[in-house]
């Protein structure tokens, strides 16, 4: 097996030992594995709507399902396609699916596991657009949204019923940086029978082999590290196998006729074609760039975010810092064990309130005032102000979101001129 960086530079098919080549049927001496034709070291754009098919039978069976073939670009496309096939070699499963954005793989997944009358588990401590569609987007069509906090397991095991359709977390959450204990929550979902479903964008599947650890699906804005600089917005949706799909009410007549791969037939032939949130070939072409220098990316900003943590530790007129790979952070030890030895690029710093922190993100030169996470650049935001403000004082509380927060999402920038800008804005 060839190594994480190895394969998501040369992809799935990589020469065999020898010299034999791992690609295509018939490939040409010479070319590239993959089997392109040209022997090009990046894989064609396919930007175009329709395929055409040599006869109305085979169309036909497209549509059928009875023969493998792109038809529509919303439904699949060649370049999409090869994302899936690269994202799936490095994160494992049995599936993926990109989708249009992280939001969209999200609000996908739950519409094809769950419906009027039924409810998801979902930490109450979530990204603010995902508590935002369970409990303000999806509610009135009959979806309940139980909010409880994922590392009391008796709370868990209290607000799983029988209309329960999954429990749903982030590996750790933004910006509140808690970890879920991903193996402990499996074993309670799988004793329940309903997946888990672990949003794993922050850490992605370079440090958090979420599937490994006992998640059912994992879901992954590709908008973030993968897209390689915050370049396109995209989302996955990987299934890894480990759900019997015929337990799940709305997966029961996908899982008598495509078995295990129920869900993913479900997704295809049903939810996302009839919602339409398909990812842009180019788009895709694009993240699977950004996967080549994924590891890069995610170690250089993992240690930036280290490094930062430890200098605003030392800064009098900061009252916290939350990081976990601070020693004394409550889920140090867990995300050790869970993220590779590294703790992800995001930290938060609390200045007690907002005018300071505000001023504070005015005097910013180099870090930039701007949303988004895992960018190459180093980003800033007031989060209370910004991606919760639909929301009121009480529940920024309950959700763990100070009025005095400041959330960093370190690049891959030199650390000294991070930490002079940060120390030239805090004074």
């Amino acid at each position: 097996m060839s190594g994480f960086a190895t394969r998501a530079v040369h992809g799935p098919t990589i020469a065999a030992p020898g010299g034999a080549p791992g690609g295509a049927p018939g490939a040409k001496p010479g070319a590239d594995p993959s089997g392109d034709p040209h022997g090009s070291l990046r894989p064609p754009v396919y930007d175009t709507v329709a395929f055409a098919f040599a006869s109305a039978e085979d169309i036909a069976a497209a549509f059928a399902g009875r023969k493998a073939a792109h038809a529509y670009s919303r439904i699949t496309n060649p370049t999409v396609t090869e994302l899936e096939r690269r994202v799936q070699a490095l994160a494992g499963g049995q599936g993926v699916m990109a989708l249009a954005s992280g939001m969209a793989a999200i609000s996908t997944t739950i519409m094809a596991l769950a419906e009027a009358g039924a409810n998801i588990v979902a930490a109450r401590s979530l990204f603010g657009n995902t508590t935002s569609l369970l409990a303000h987007t999806l509610a009135p069509w009959g979806l309940e949204a139980r909010f409880v906090d994922m590392n009391d397991q008796e709370a868990v095991t209290a607000a799983i019923d029988n209309h329960t359709r999954a429990v749903f977390c982030e590996s750790i959450t933004n910006p509140q940086l808690e970890v879920a204990d991903i193996p402990a929550l499996a074993a309670l979902t799988r004793k329940r029978g309903v997946p888990l479903i672990i949003d794993n964008t922050a850490p992605t599947f370079y440090l958090c082999r979420a599937g490994e650890l006992g998640a059912d699906i994992e879901i992954i804005s590709s908008t973030k590290y993968i897209s390689g600089g915050g370049s396109t917005v995209g989302g996955l949706i990987i299934d890894h196998g480990t759900f019997p799909w015929a337990r799940a009410p709305r997966m029961a007549k996908f899982a008598e006729s495509f078995g295990p791969f129920a869900f993913l037939a479900a997704l295809r032939r049903e939810i996302s074609r009839n919602i339409g949130a398909c990812l842009a070939p180019h788009n895709a072409y694009l993240q699977t760039l950004g996967l080549e220098t994924l590891a890069l990316r995610v170690e250089k900003s993992c240690q930036n975010a280290l490094d930062l943590a430890h200098y605003l530790r030392h800064q009098p007129k900061v009252a916290e810092v939350n990081y976990p790979g601070l020693t004394d952070n409550p889920f140090h030890l867990l995300a050790d064990r869970q993220f590779s030895g590294r703790y992800g690029g995001i930290l938060t710093f609390d200045l007690g309130e907002r005018a300071r922190c505000f001023a504070c993100l005015n005097k910013l030169r180099l870090i930039k005032r701007a949303t988004n996470i895992n960018d190459n650049k180093t980003l800033a935001i007031h989060p209370a102000s910004t991606i919760f403000a639909e929301f009121t004082r009480p529940e920024l509380e309950v959700m763990g979101v100070g009025e005095g927060m400041i959330r960093i999402s370190t690049g891959i920038e030199d650390p000294a001129d991070l930490q002079q800008d940060l120390a030239q804005a805090i004074s």
